[in-house]
């Protein structure tokens, strides 16, 4: 029987025969099926320090989209002086193997070369966590971000961790990896090779580039020994630190022909800068508002010097950046590591001519900020990645066709009106505003957020395509509900700023909000307070925009930090923002009431510590303390629902439909979802609508 294809279906292979990142690419003796992979980078989901099935599902489900080869683990540790500060992979126990084997055969079966980071984390750790060893490195000084005053390393503890290098590289091979990377930026190697962070005299000194460089090369030497030369061994190195007094550009080229010559590494994954501080990780790997790529070009340079295979990644966030890397000849193989996190299945819509249907990542970097915070990686708009294991990528058809009307086109309401389409659902949506986004539109107004607004684009395309009917410039009434004879009813209005003081019990007067400023509302004054009670984005946003309008500007927090919910990366740009303005900030004072005195506004400002108050003029005083819930239409509705509102939370979180009957003659089921519950943040309202819809 003879297969035959259209004219344009034979065009469209055509095309996909020809697109660079899907052309394979020979590695040594392994040959990787594309041009796509992700990068190394700690997830934080191993248990018990071993990478179970959390994270072979999270891997795994990339190694069925296509992608070549996933390089697992940021940093395995590989000494019991490396303690987990990131949840970290401990390649240093023996019972690491059987796992690591579990993990490299599921990603196997779907054609997915697997790779492992290994290092010492050196100084960018702590001591008190682990065992409570003391921290090593080639420095004295403690790194800024993790303050562990390191011990000045010492001959016998160099062999030591040479030994350990190799020993945990033996396991990985006996778990069944393609080949394992080494982490040599920021950590304990480049601490070595960097003459920023090496205090040692002797062979290992800082000196010279050979003696700063014998470490790196001294743990190399001994993997080979202990794995064989046939085994894939690459770097992961800083070829520029981008500061001064460190690794210039051309010392790095100097080191990458240095590291070609030893014939003993297979690949160079380059990287450029430092991540010691926040500020210099954020330029390491940029975030939202910073340029895409921006060191695409160096990358190149060292592959074109040195002729060895040449990975990369660092915010290249879409498939046109990715294609051009590889098109221009500037790397063999292209990290897309955020941009899987948003959308595991990139490698997939591109075989099947669907790059339109790709969820951009947006550079929010919500995933890289909860890992520094000890927490987990968590997409902010795709609730599923990390949570494999119950939550799908790819929505089921449901069994059963019902109307289903949504109320409010925010991110929740999107999310749960695409995920109710895709089952196959009758999806209304009404939303009382003229566009779509809610909080996610206010916070777009801001440049260097503006990507945020793809997180409502992609929905809107996703619902389009799907003929969900958009109710805008429409207040809902139950009314309006009811007359559509709807089968659920998902209420998902947000909510609204809160201008009610930490247990006051009444609205403080004379002051506006971080919305109104941030939507231009209300122009920012002379000499403004902007009291910050949620630790959000908001109060800095608005704080920008009062700062570059040339106003005095004061955060205040009762908390003892500011800002705690933005974390770290994210805090970046901010602080370059407003640091060369006229900006204070005042942490552990309270706001306790305003009142207008002539054509100023005085302040009672308080404090949780002490019974101390005092007062301060200002001219505007802006409110930051999240949102309370406009839940009208929720209580109109609740009373002629089915549940009344219920949600069985056991169903929930079991990922079971929804069946809990409160009321015999309703007619609807009936929910609430994202701030339209409570005031939580963009990732919780997309959760939220994602494991309840899916269900349905």
């Amino acid at each position: 029987m003879q297969t035959r294809h259209t004219c344009q279906e034979n065009c469209e292979m055509d095309e996909m025969t020809k697109d660079p990142l899907l052309q394979p690419y020979q590695l040594k003796h392994l040959t990787l099926k594309n041009r796509i992979m992700t990068t190394s980078h700690e997830p934080a989901y191993p248990e018990d320090g071993m990478p179970k099935e959390r994270y072979r599902a999270y891997h795994e489900e990339r190694a069925k989209a296509g992608v070549a080869l996933t390089m697992t683990a940021g940093s395995a540790a590989v000494s019991k002086d490396s303690p987990p500060v990131f949840n970290n992979i401990l390649a240093y126990k023996d019972e690491v193997v059987p796992w690591i084997q579990n993990l490299t055969d599921g990603c196997h079966e779907h054609g997915c070369a697997v790779m492992i980071q290994l290092t010492h984390l050196g100084r960018r750790t702590t001591w008190n966590k682990g065992n409570w060893l003391p921290s090593v490195s080639s420095s004295k000084h403690r790194e800024p971000a993790h303050r562990a005053f390191p011990k000045l390393i010492e001959d016998w503890d160099i062999d030591r961790i040479i030994n350990d290098f190799a020993d945990a590289a033996e396991r990985m091979k006996a778990g069944g990896m393609d080949g394992i990377e080494l982490q040599v930026y920021g950590h304990l190697l480049d601490q070595f090779w960097s003459p920023l962070s090496n205090d040692l005299v002797g062979p290992y000194g800082a000196d010279t580039l050979e003696n700063r460089m014998r470490f790196p090369l001294d743990v190399l030497g001994a993997i080979r020994k202990r794995v064989g030369a046939e085994f894939i061994v690459g770097f992961r190195y800083t070829a520029d630190e981008a500061q001064k007094g460190g690794i210039t550009a051309e010392d790095g080229l100097k080191i990458s022909e240095k590291l070609a010559a030893t014939g003993q590494l297979d690949f160079l994954n380059v990287v450029r800068g430092r991540i010691h501080t926040d500020p210099a990780m954020t330029d390491l790997i940029p975030v939202q508002g910073m340029a895409n790529a921006p060191h695409l070009d160096f990358a190149g340079q060292v592959k074109k010097l040195t002729g060895m295979p040449t990975f990369h990644a660092a915010k290249i966030p879409d498939v046109a950046t990715a294609r051009h890397a590889i098109d221009a000849g500037l790397l063999d193989m292209v990290g897309m590591t955020r941009a899987h996190m948003a959308d595991p299945h990139v490698v997939q819509k591109i075989i099947e001519g669907r790059e339109d249907d790709i969820r951009p990542c947006v550079g929010a970097t919500y995933c890289l900020d909860r890992i520094y915070q000890a927490g987990d990686a968590l997409c902010i708009h795709n609730a599923a990645t990390g949570r494999e294991l119950t939550m799908p990528h790819t929505i089921p058809v449901a069994a059963t066709k019902r109307k289903v009307v949504v109320v409010g086109a925010g991110p929740a309401g999107l999310e749960a009106a695409r995920v109710a389409a895709e089952r196959g659902h009758d999806v209304v949506v009404f939303e009382a505003q003229p566009d779509p986004g809610g909080q996610v539109r206010l916070t777009a107004q801001s440049p260097r957020r503006r990507e945020m607004i793809s997180i409502i684009d992609w929905r809107m395309s996703q619902c389009a395509a799907r003929d969900v009917v958009f109710h805008f410039n429409t207040w809902a009434e139950a009314d309006d509900v009811t007359a559509l004879n709807p089968d659920v009813v998902i209420v998902a209005t947000g909510g609204i700023p809160n201008i009610e003081l930490f247990e006051s019990g009444k609205e403080v007067s004379n002051v506006v909000t971080s919305w109104d400023i941030i939507a231009g509302d209300v122009k920012p004054a002379q000499n403004v307070l902007i009291y910050d009670e949620s630790g959000d984005h908001p109060a800095l946003q608005a704080a920008e925009i009062a700062a570059l309008a040339g106003s005095a500007v004061e955060i205040m927090t009762p908390d003892r930090t500011f800002s705690p919910d933005i974390m770290a990366m994210n805090l970046v740009p901010y602080m370059r923002s407003l640091q060369d303005k006229d900006v204070t900030f005042t942490v552990t004072r309270r706001l306790l009431g305003v009142e207008r005195t002539g054509n100023k506004l005085t302040a009672t400002i308080g404090t949780d510590y002490s019974d101390h108050t005092s007062t301060k003029e200002y001219d505007q005083v802006v409110v930051n303390y999240g949102t309370m819930p406009l839940d009208e239409l929720y209580f109109d509705l609740k009373p002629l629902s089915s549940n009344k509102g219920a949600v069985n939370h056991d169903a929930l979180i079991a990922g079971t439909p929804q069946t809990l009957v409160r009321n015999e003659v309703g007619t609807f089921q009936l929910f609430r979802i994202g701030d339209a519950v409570s005031a939580r943040n963009t990732h919780a309202a997309i959760y939220d609508a994602l494991r309840l819809v899916k269900d349905l």
